[in-house]
């Protein structure tokens, strides 16, 4: 049961945080500038002058389409497949993805399959909380989204058994490790199921967005994602899922490398159609990428230097979460092991008042909705707070507003 906050007591300490006048940013989950320079040694990988690839190609012209062999070879450790069903396209895993969703609607997902402009209706299965990036880009194709909540082990998967009974249910887009933004990761049951459910759909796809595959917190208690391809595979439907990532938030946001991978056919299927798009992305930065982590061990050394910088700023977090507003029966969050985000779930009704009364006193959040379908939370209770881009001191500061903004809302909600 919830506490009753005096109104009169919590808005008198809200005032006094809001008189600072503060400037604070934590709307995005974006690396810090201690964080990406751990990757400026990258940057000099070509002052010997030797811009050739293993299989003797000067980077710096056009070639190697389907990504330099260091690359698909890097990125096959990453999503333990063959490196001939990788593909390593530009800096933007979420363009790769976004082009392959489109390239079903104009091409098919597969040889032999309708185009799905053809389909009176598109619908995609999407786990919520989930990334408002796939939400803004699923709804400007016109697809319609499918909220399902997603539980401690993964999405509700007796409700997507359900749905992909809909012959118009094509797809779904999630993110399967320390989920943005809840931080939970897929079970090995959930990744089962996944790969084993009848659809009505025969070219119902999985868009695998495993974006923080690499990115634990700490080393001795981490979260483990079962491979999806494999568990595919293994019931006939090696074809289902297409998984992607990106080093993105390993080296530089702005200038990093990225893959998807899939079954032969999927990935035969996908170069014979952007091969030109292929052809003249950077193999400079491929090259200079895998000459800095060249396999998946290196990668997981460098990880661990972000994840010195991060682990403080997550666990400050928490702290003061717990020291504010635990015990109070007003709010709940999840504690992660990886990734970007903390889930905060406030009272119902409460989630647009905290961020509106945090933008007051100067600090901006992500808004309330982002991790839903069309920026509507149903309960209007999910915040996604993000850590990672303020200084321990700022992060500290926009803390105190936070909390104070949530017990703001909850006394209102009482009174």
């Amino acid at each position: 049961m919830a506490a009753k906050l005096s109104l009169s007591e919590v808005r008198r300490e809200y005032d006094v945080l809001k008189e600072r006048g503060m400037h604070l940013d934590m709307s995005r989950g974006k690396p810090s500038e201690a964080q990406l320079d751990l990757s400026n040694p990258m940057l000099r990988v070509f002052d010997d002058g030797n811009f050739v690839s293993e299989n003797g190609m000067d980077v710096r012209n056009y070639g190697e389409f389907k990504g330099i062999p260091e690359a698909r070879r890097l990125f096959a450790e990453i999503f333990d497949v063959p490196a001939e069903q990788v593909l390593v396209g530009g800096n933007s895993s979420v363009n790769m993805i976004s082009d392959s969703i489109k390239r079903c609607f104009l091409n098919g997902a597969m040889p032999g399959f309708v185009p799905w402009t053809k389909y009176g209706c598109v619908k995609f299965i999407c786990p919520v909380p989930g990334y408002d990036w796939h939400f803004h880009f699923l709804d400007t194709m016109g697809i319609e989204m499918l909220s399902v909540n997603t539980l401690a082990d993964g999405p509700d998967m007796d409700e997507i058994e359900r749905l992909v009974k809909d012959p118009d249910v094509h797809g779904m887009i999630c993110v399967p490790m320390y989920s943005n933004p809840t931080g939970i990761t897929y079970s090995d049951e959930t990744v089962r199921r996944l790969a084993a459910m009848e659809t009505a759909a025969p070219d119902f796809r999985i868009f695998w967005d495993n974006a923080y595959c690499m990115h634990h917190l700490y080393d001795d208690d981490r979260d483990t994602l079962a491979n999806v391809y494999t568990e595919c595979k293994k019931y006939g439907h090696e074809d289902r899922v297409l998984m992607f990532t990106s080093t993105s938030k390993m080296t530089y946001a702005g200038g990093g490398i990225c893959a998807m991978a899939g079954s032969l056919a999927n990935i035969n299927f996908a170069a014979g159609l952007i091969r030109y798009q292929l052809v003249t992305y950077d193999k400079v930065n491929q090259l200079r990428h895998t000459r800095f982590l060249p396999n998946k061990g290196a990668i997981a050394a460098h990880m661990r230097k972000h994840a010195d910088i991060l682990r403080p700023k997550f666990e400050l977090v928490l702290e003061r979460l717990e020291k504010e507003l635990g015990g109070l029966g007003i709010a709940k969050w999840v504690t992660p092991k990886g990734g970007y985000f903390i889930c905060f779930e406030a009272m119902n009704g409460c989630a647009k008042r905290i961020v509106a009364l945090c933008e007051e006193a100067g600090v901006k959040l992500t808004p309330a909705g982002a991790p839903f379908p069309h920026g509507i939370d149903p309960n209007d209770s999910v915040i996604r707070i993000a850590p990672s881009y303020p200084p321990l001191e700022e992060l500290a500061q926009a803390l105190e507003v936070f909390t104070a903004a949530v017990k703001v809302a909850a006394a209102e909600k009482q009174a």
